[in-house]
Order: C-alpha cells, then sequence, then structure tokens
C-alpha cells in the first residue's frame, strides 16, 4: 500500500536527519506527524486518533501490536470496501433524489429517462453539436455539494465519442454561442469506476465556442475521457481516495 511505503521512507529520512543535525529533530519530528495525519485522512476511514498515538508509542517502547501486520492491512482493506459500498449507496441515493426534484424545477428538461437534465442558461446561434462530433468548450465541473473538480481555462476540444455518455448526450444540440448547465446521472457519468467519488451527480456548467473543431484541433482529447487516466487527473484536484 502506498501509505506504508511513505512511512518507511519518511523514517529513513527522519533517521538520517536525526543524525546529521539533532537540532532539527523536534522540527522534523512534528512534520512527521502532520504527514502521517495527511496520509491517514487518504485512507478513508475514521481512524480513533488517540489509539494511533497509542499505538506509536507502543510500537516506539517495542511493544506487541493487537495485530500481526498483514492481518492490520487486510481489515484495512476490508474496511476500505465496505466504506466504499456505503458511500457509492448514499451519493446514488442523493443523487437520485436531487434529480427528481430538481426536474420540478422551472426550465430543465430531462432527457435520457430523467438521467440527464439540463437549463439553458444562454441561447446560442449557428451551428449545433451534432453526434460523433468534436465541439470546443468552455466548462466548469462540480459535484452535488458544489464542489469544482475542473474547469477550463481556455478552449479546450473534445470528441463526444470519447467521454462519458452524459457528455454524449447533453451536448448534442447546443448550439454556438449557447451556455448550459448539465445535470448527470452517476450511470451516465462515472459510475463506481476509477478514481473519483463512487455513483457522483456531475454538474457541468457549459459553453460551445464551437460546434465542430477541425480534425488537427479535435486529435487533443483534453477531458472527460472515460478511462482512468482522467479519473486519476480529476482524484488529484478533489483529493479524494479510495
Amino acid at each position: 500500500m502506498r501509505f506504508y511505503s511513505l512511512l518507511l521512507a519518511s523514517l529513513l529520512s527522519l533517521s538520517l536527519i536525526a543524525s546529521e543535525n539533532q537540532k532539527e529533530v523536534g522540527k522534523v519530528s512534528e512534520a512527521f506527524g502532520h504527514l502521517i495525519g495527511k496520509n491517514i485522512d487518504t485512507i478513508g476511514i475514521d481512524f480513533d486518533m488517540e489509539l494511533v498515538m497509542k499505538g506509536l508509542r507502543d510500537a516506539s517502547m517495542g511493544k506487541t501490536s493487537p495485530m500481526t501486520e498483514e492481518e492490520c492491512i487486510g481489515a484495512i482493506s476490508s474496511a476500505q470496501e465496505s466504506a466504499f459500498k456505503h458511500k457509492a449507496e448514499a451519493n446514488l441515493k442523493n443523487a437520485e433524489e436531487f434529480l427528481k426534484g430538481n426536474a420540478k424545477q422551472k426550465n430543465i428538461v430531462s432527457i435520457a429517462d430523467g438521467k440527464i437534465q439540463y437549463k439553458i442558461e444562454k441561447k446560442g446561434k449557428g451551428q449545433e453539436v451534432e453526434p460523433n462530433s468534436s465541439p470546443v468548450i468552455h466548462y466548469v465541473g462540480k459535484y452535488l455539494d458544489g464542489t469544482v473538480f475542473g474547469e477550463s481555462s481556455e478552449d479546450e476540444v473534445i470528441s463526444l465519442d470519447g467521454t462519458i455518455q452524459g457528455f454524449q448526450k447533453g451536448l448534442v444540440g447546443m448550439k454556438e454561442g449557447e451556455t448550459r448547465t448539465l445535470y448527470i446521472h452517476p450511470e451516465l457519468g462515472y459510475g463506481t469506476q476509477g478514481y473519483l467519488p463512487p455513483n457522483s451527480l456531475l454538474t457541468f456548467e457549459i459553453e460551445i465556442v464551437k460546434a465542430n473543431a477541425p480534425k488537427e484541433e479535435s486529435a487533443d482529447n483534453l477531458i472527460l475521457e472515460s478511462d482512468h487516466d482522467t479519473a486519476k487527473a480529476l482524484e488529484a484536484e478533489t483529493h479524494n481516495v479510495r
């Protein structure tokens, strides 16, 4: 597990610093505690920090652990799987409740059996986005709680064929200059795959700059590819780690 490798490397660094400069030990010791705390957060388990501190003290004194290392790692993995399952169930329930209520709001259009909803914020003119095209867009992506997980700083080209289904269906028919708020059910987003919070409802504020980019531009698929690399990149932005 990544955390244990990082812990081992940090212990080695601490040992080297301590041997070279005793005055730095206090500062590094405190920083090491911060490092452990931050990495504990990424594991996704609500640890009892008092007992974590007890374990650190006991280990430093050579006392026996209540579990073997293998048992501990196995228990953590099992707890992570359970937490992931509960998070996925809760997020799916929240997504469906939101979409059900949102469908009743003014100017909300529902497609794909209500699993994609959108609201036209600003009307556009000219060419429309067609299936299998590569539009040039500006976007802001948010989770249901409003947290921004990604946004464009300049014009970006996407190939609809390489995106999540919610994008493939939700952008079709948008005109150049149009701005639309798009709500995507997890089933047509990333579901439980990849490194994003499982079953997240995704909200996008989309502006169509150009309905279809020239081929040389559309070769660069900059966002929302439905693969793990893109999900991993979003995970880095949101600091959500399974």
